[in-house]
């Protein structure tokens, strides 16, 4: 906002605006906007997605199901980021701000190693079926036909693939809010705000464990 408006004073400087009143009203936040997202897809209706999507966007769609990262990271992978023989991946454009490193599975190193065959270094590591690299606009409309196809609940957006995902690490794999938050490239903060209703059923196991 200070970007934004700073770019506005300059507008009305230069007479393109004649008052600034518009941006000058403090900001109220909007309610709920950080509220947790309850869009659960389960593994059988992410498998569904990726069979009723076009084969350039079931490429995607899997990926995004294979890591908790956000769409634009996933979009923004280049042949580059992956490291085929160290079974790594690098993160490098994502809202966390700094690279980061991701060590792959075995089966989703050869996903990715896949994907990268006979492609130049800054080629997209999931491309269009053109060869371009994909984004919002793009896999917008396609994803909801896929959605359709599939049956799945219309709430059902490329960033609950990311929601489901963090989920399954917490719930399903008892991972720490730490490594979770570094595989995700959001806050522990983040984290325990919209996940801590899992961690507070692992609480309630452990402590049940230590019944004599």
């Amino acid at each position: 906002m200070a970007v934004l408006k700073t770019a506005l004073n300059l507008a009305l400087e230069d007479g393109y605006a004649t008052s600034d009143r518009a941006w000058t009203t403090k900001l109220n936040p909007v309610k709920d906007a950080t509220g947790r997202r309850d869009c659960y897809l389960d593994p059988d209706q992410r498998r569904a997605l990726i069979a009723h999507a076009t084969l350039d966007l079931a490429v995607l769609i899997r990926a995004m199901s294979l890591l908790p990262l956000r769409p634009g990271a996933v979009a923004a992978l280049t042949v580059g980021n992956f490291d085929k023989r160290l079974g790594v991946l690098v993160i490098g454009k994502d809202k966390a701000g700094q690279d980061r490193k991701i060590t792959l599975a075995p089966s989703t190193t050869a996903f990715f190693a896949e994907q990268a065959r006979d492609k130049l270094p800054a080629a997209p590591l999931c491309a269009r079926g053109n060869g371009m690299a994909w984004n919002k606009d793009s896999w917008k409309c396609p994803f909801k036909d896929a959605v359709l196809a599939a049956k799945l609940p219309a709430s059902a957006t490329a960033y609950a693939l990311r929601h489901s995902t963090i989920m399954d690490l917490i719930a399903l794999h008892r991972l720490d809010t730490m490594t979770v938050s570094q595989l995700s490239g959001t806050s522990i903060t983040m984290i325990e705000r919209h996940y801590g209703h899992l961690l507070r059923g692992h609480a309630a196991m452990a402590v049940a464990s230590l019944a004599l």
